[in-house]
């Protein structure tokens, strides 16, 4: 078998089980009033069901990325599919929703292994155009696969009920038989450092918790401050004390693998803004969720087609440009859909959701090759666990500001705002860019 058909063949089973992954939030979204009602919730308090399966996925992948690096990538990814498989088993057939509670935040951690282990497979195995093809087939097919998920948890709930949508990623035990051969079990050997493992984790679930405080509420919010304001010194301390420790000192100071991470954060944060906001205004116009879910079927195509257009562009323009591109990208598929949401346009709503598809398409791929460049093979897993954390967080941003502030500023308003919050973010590494000092193409 040739590299690149062994490469396709891995980042198609990796990029159906990110989307898998990607489906714990955006199919259980639309089952949330129903889910709620029969556990007998209010709608608000049903939304930590999605909230809380968010902030274990973006927080434990970190963790397993450093526990790649130590003792490879097979048992830690097995390890978090068969949490993920047991979470959505448990939460389907959850009595109450306190247990649906846990079981959430069992699946979110079970997850978390997807993005980060998936994409160090990939970088450990394959190099140059061959690599860079494959990880953007890993994200256009995991967009796509995430743009199925509101008309999947629609159809599912309306045949099976709202515990068959929560079940969904069930599917993803089915595919590890055929992952097994290609996920690599070398390692450092050297013990986990646990203390550091902690102060990251309780960090970053703060910060986490903070972003997140606009639609969840003042209290979320005051405990992600405190952990974030006690955490950033105490995990400082500690990576001084052990700069080869869980977060190594030569990842934490390495600037263009973090301002890579920041400004691809923007990415996800319009994602998952046009996610809701799209949603919201078309069923608020009359739209039936199901009609909603077809709607967003042309953004499944582009996700598709998207690696075909994503890898020329990389190899092209060099990773660190394109990924500056896609976040420009993803802010201009902002501002279309604040011109959608106050026309009350469908037409212009979808293509906003095409436009920022396809900067998905070209900036995970693109971050994954920068970060892959510029740090050592021996600490490459806790690096991307990293990024993809930084990533994660800034889909809880896009969905915090439009969730929270959309009944003060209306959604046209709230995109805006991201948009030039967004451009914020993308400048550090755009400057850089510009001034011709990004980050080597070459492995």
């Amino acid at each position: 078998m040739s590299e690149s058909t062994d490469a396709r063949r891995l980042s198609l089973l990796v990029g159906v089980l990110f989307g898998l992954a990607g489906f714990g939030s955006a199919s259980a979204a639309i089952v949330l009033p129903v889910l709620a009602d029969d556990l007998g919730v209010s709608t608000g308090v049903s939304v930590w069901a999605v909230s809380l399966y968010a902030l274990f996925l973006a927080v434990a992948t970190a963790v397993y990325g450093r526990v790649s690096d130590l003792v490879g990538v097979r048992t830690p990814f097995t390890v978090g599919i068969v949490l993920m498989t047991v979470g959505a088993v448990a939460g389907a057939l959850a009595p109450s929703f306190g247990v649906l509670l846990a079981a959430r935040v069992l699946q979110g951690a079970g997850a978390a292994a997807v993005p980060t282990l998936g994409i160090a497979a990939i970088t450990a195995r394959y190099g140059g155009d061959v690599r860079t093809m494959a990880l953007g087939r890993v994200a256009g097919l995991a967009a796509a696969v995430n743009c199925l998920g509101p008309l999947a948890g629609g159809a599912v709930e309306a045949v099976l009920g709202w515990r068959a949508v929560i079940a969904l990623p069930v599917a993803g035990i089915a595919l590890l038989p055929l992952l097994w051969r290609y996920l690599p079990t070398g390692g450092t050997r050297a013990r986990l450092d646990v203390v550091g493992a902690v102060l990251v984790a309780a960090t970053s679930g703060g910060l986490i918790m903070l972003v997140q405080s606009p639609s969840t509420g003042a209290t979320v919010a005051l405990v992600g401050g405190l952990l974030l304001v006690l955490g950033v010194p105490a995990v400082s301390f500690w990576v001084r004390r052990r700069p080869h420790g869980f977060l190594p000192l030569s990842v934490l100071s390495n600037g263009t693998a973090l301002r890579s991470a920041v400004a691809a954060s923007s990415v996800p944060a319009a994602w998952f803004a046009l996610l809701i906001s799209v949603p919201t205004v078309l069923i608020t116009v009359g739209w039936e969720p199901w009609q909603v879910g077809l709607a967003l079927l042309p953004s499944v195509v582009t996700g598709l087609l998207a690696p075909r257009l994503s890898t020329p562009l990389v190899t092209r323009l060099g990773a660190s440009l394109a990924l500056v591109l896609s976040g420009l990208t993803a802010v201009a598929a902002l501002g279309v859909a604040a011109v959608g949401a106050e026309l009350h346009s469908a037409t212009v709503l979808v293509l906003a959701v095409v436009t920022v598809t396809f900067a998905f398409g070209v900036g995970q791929p693109a971050l994954m090759t920068v970060v892959s460049n510029v740090v050592a093979p021996d600490v490459r897993g806790v690096a991307l666990g990293l990024a993809t954390l930084m990533f994660l967080a800034g889909g809880s941003v896009g969905s915090a500001v439009v969730g929270g502030l959309a009944h003060s500023l209306g959604m046209p308003g709230s995109l805006v705002l991201l948009g030039l919050v967004l451009l914020g973010l993308i400048w550090p590494a755009g400057r850089l860019v510009l001034a011709g000092r990004a980050a080597p193409e070459a492995d």
